[in-house]
């Protein structure tokens, strides 16, 4: 018999993953069953069950996925000199969500951010998910704060402030764009990013006011 490759292996679990993750987007996690995700997979139910014992661990390992990669995306911007500041990176990272995982749409739209809602809602009563998502959220918060720390480096942040703070305020950011985008659908990620820009120039924009008022004083 021959032998499967490793390189098949993997391909048949992004499929898995792909499918039941646009399951969930579409449906949410309890209106979809087992059935639903061999049927959009189009694999048997022997086929799925070799990598994923149930829903939970699909569920699970799409968490674990998504919380790597946006992990990932802020350990080598703090690795960058400069590290891209924080409208740059964030538009980063959401192209890079969209870019990366081009099966969980439909019909041209971005389900993720529904699905990272659902995610959220599910922690309500599943323990382990919360669980999981709390230590990936430790270490989100942990790159970013690397990131933010670099900024003070750098110079490019004043250092009297809490790098944690402004990590988290950051991730809110990125957050609160995934549930207007999942609830309204018409906020796109250049008018997020040009929105952070307009409020990083805040403080230019402050002082040349201040500078002006002063000379003509």
């Amino acid at each position: 018999m021959a032998r499967v490759s490793q390189a098949h292996l993997d391909a048949r679990r992004r499929q898995i993953l792909d499918g039941a993750a646009l399951c969930f987007a579409r449906n949410g996690f309890h209106a979809t069953s087992m059935q639903d995700v061999l049927k959009e997979v189009d694999l048997s139910a022997g086929a799925v069950y070799r990598y994923f014992s149930g829903k939970e661990e699909l569920i699970e390992a799409i968490a674990t996925e998504v919380l790597g990669a946006i992990r990932d995306v802020y350990e080598r911007a703090a690795r960058e000199s400069p590290p891209p500041m924080p409208d740059e990176l964030i538009a980063r990272t959401l192209a890079h969500m969209m870019r990366e995982r081009p099966a969980v749409t439909d019909g041209g739209e971005w389900l993720f951010p529904r699905l990272m809602i659902q995610a959220w809602t599910e922690t309500l009563r599943n323990d382990a998910l919360s669980a999981l998502l709390d230590e990936g959220f430790a270490k989100v918060t942990a790159a970013w704060t690397k990131v933010v720390s670099r900024y003070q480096e750098t110079g490019m942040m004043r250092d009297d402030v809490a790098p944690d703070a402004v990590a988290r305020t950051l991730m809110a950011v990125v957050q609160g764009f995934g549930v207007q985008y999942a609830l309204f659908g018409t906020f796109s990620p250049e008018a997020l990013r040009a929105g952070l820009r307009g409020l990083l120039s805040m403080r230019e924009a402050a002082d040349g006011t201040g500078n002006e008022s002063v000379e003509k004083g």
